[in-house]
């Protein structure tokens, strides 16, 4: 045995490296084992380069929309190989930051495939071949942060080249003319967003009878509308039955919900239906660490079914959110380091956001959920079309939807969609935090003009005294 250590971490994403740098700050020996690069999928292939193409995606819709303001433009070139170029550049200088904090923080960073060979041991292999040999490391606490990847779909293989995962979606090596998404949960429509913004034709096919599955059907809605406005195709309660794949072209059947085939051409296919966790070749079967439908189960402070094993972020399902991984990171630290303070996550108000245009930012119960329980409800929704600051803008497509529980003033849910929307999900999430009702949040003053004024308005609305509608 070459080293003994309190925690250690296998993983470096937004769970892992956050569970290290907390586990560091309670004076606990740490190590953090990665295969790759600092920072994981979110960081490297996932959140962070995403949102760098989906901006270059905004200039293009703004250079596209200047007339209204008074401006014209002439002789603008899109150099794709640029903006990737440009997302590239961002990932590594996070990646490289990543690697500071473990400098800065004491930790120490392993590098190799990680397995648990024993309890309380975890065997490295630094190189990819199989028949290398293992250098074996002891703890107390192991905490699986692996992550996850894009989940397969029966019938068709990605293949780096016609038939796209969003690894290959964020590297294309040329703008395609016209691309089918498979899926639309936050990836597909994010990806669908961006390609159409930068000039693709796009068309998007659903299984579920509504895209954004996981969303209020009134959000959902509203993105569809919108989405069809900008001329991308949707196809719900569909599925891709055939796919052939050409030297310069996919041949796709799509098969709706009546079972009627409809035939399409395109130059490229991205599979987004979701993702799976990585439990694979990590030795979880030999200690007894129980897995379910892809994931790794775990109780509310996400301890596994083998005792000191962990797991956190989205090898430990859903919500699989960057955020919720790096919660999760402290919370099963601080537990485990016997803070008396800590709480359980509560997963129903996780925030999600999906990053198109437009946004999508929400937290808690949908509408049909809310009334499910059967509880009277208070519902408030405020359109942006009445927003001073969304019509400044000329963004004022989207609203903000909100439930209460009529009886006790408890927040429900929160359900926005429009305008930097993400950046304005977490005021619904800190009155949820402080349980504040809404008569509460009645009471708060909004600034003005700001699109976070239509989050009041909604307020205002459910409790039967709106005022600008």
């Amino acid at each position: 045995m070459t080293d003994k250590y309190d925690v250690l971490v296998i993983g470096s994403g937004p769970g892992g490296y956050v569970a290290a740098i907390r586990a560091a700050q309670h004076g606990l020996r740490t190590a953090v084992i990665e295969r790759d690069r600092l920072g994981g999928i979110c960081l490297n292939w996932g959140c962070i380069p995403t949102k760098a193409l989906l901006h270059g995606a905004d200039v293009a819709h703004t250079l596209a929309n200047l007339r209204p303001l008074g401006f014209s433009t002439s002789g603008v070139e899109f150099d794709m190989a640029q903006l990737v170029e440009f997302s590239r550049g961002v990932s590594g200088r996070l990646s490289d930051g990543i690697g500071y904090l473990m400098k800065k923080n004491g930790i120490d960073v392993i590098t190799g495939t990680a397995r648990l060979t024993g309890k309380g041991v975890v065997g490295v292999r630094e190189s990819a071949d199989s028949a290398s040999p293992l250098t074996e490391y002891r703890a107390d606490h192991i905490i699986l942060a692996t992550g996850a990847r894009p989940r397969s779909v029966p019938g068709v293989t990605p293949d780096g080249d016609r038939v796209w995962t969003y690894f290959d979606a964020l590297v294309p090596q040329d703008l395609p003319k016209s691309l089918l998404v498979i899926g639309s949960g936050a990836i597909g429509v994010e990806f669908a967003s961006l390609y159409h913004d930068l000039g693709s034709e796009v068309t998007l096919v659903e299984l579920a009878p509504q895209i954004m599955p996981v969303e209020d059907a009134a959000v959902a809605g509203h993105v569809r509308r919108q989405f069809e406005k900008r001329g991308i195709e949707i196809h719900t309660g569909a599925s891709v039955s055939e796919l052939t794949v050409g030297a310069d072209s996919v041949a796709v059947t799509v098969r709706s919900a009546d079972g009627t085939l409809e035939q399409r051409v395109v130059e490229r296919v991205l599979v987004a239906a979701g993702i799976q966790g990585n439990v694979e070749d990590l030795g979880l079967e030999d200690l007894g660490v129980e897995v379910d439908r892809g994931f790794v189960t775990t109780d509310q402070w996400c301890r596994t079914t083998a005792f000191g094993v962990y797991a956190i972020g989205d090898v430990a399902g859903a919500p699989c959110l960057a955020h919720k991984a790096g919660h999760e990171g402290v919370l099963c630290i601080d537990k485990l380091a016997g803070d008396p303070h800590v709480t359980p996550l509560d997963k129903d108000y996780v925030p999600g956001c999906t990053y198109a245009r437009p946004q999508v930012a929400s937290l808690g119960l949908t509408e049909d959920q809310a009334r499910a329980t059967g509880r009277s409800l208070q519902i408030g929704q405020f359109d942006l079309q009445a927003s001073g600051k969304a019509l400044a803008i000329g963004e004022a497509d989207g609203f903000v939807k909100t439930i209460f529980d009529a009886d006790s003033g408890e927040l429900l849910g929160a359900h926005m969609v429009g305008p930097d929307v993400t950046e304005q999900i977490q005021g619904f999430g800190i009155a949820r935090s402080l349980e504040a009702t809404g008569d509460d949040l009645a009471e708060v003053i909004f600034a003005h003009p700001t699109l976070s004024e239509a989050m009041h308005e909604s307020v205002l609305a459910a409790l039967g005294r709106p005022i600008n509608m």
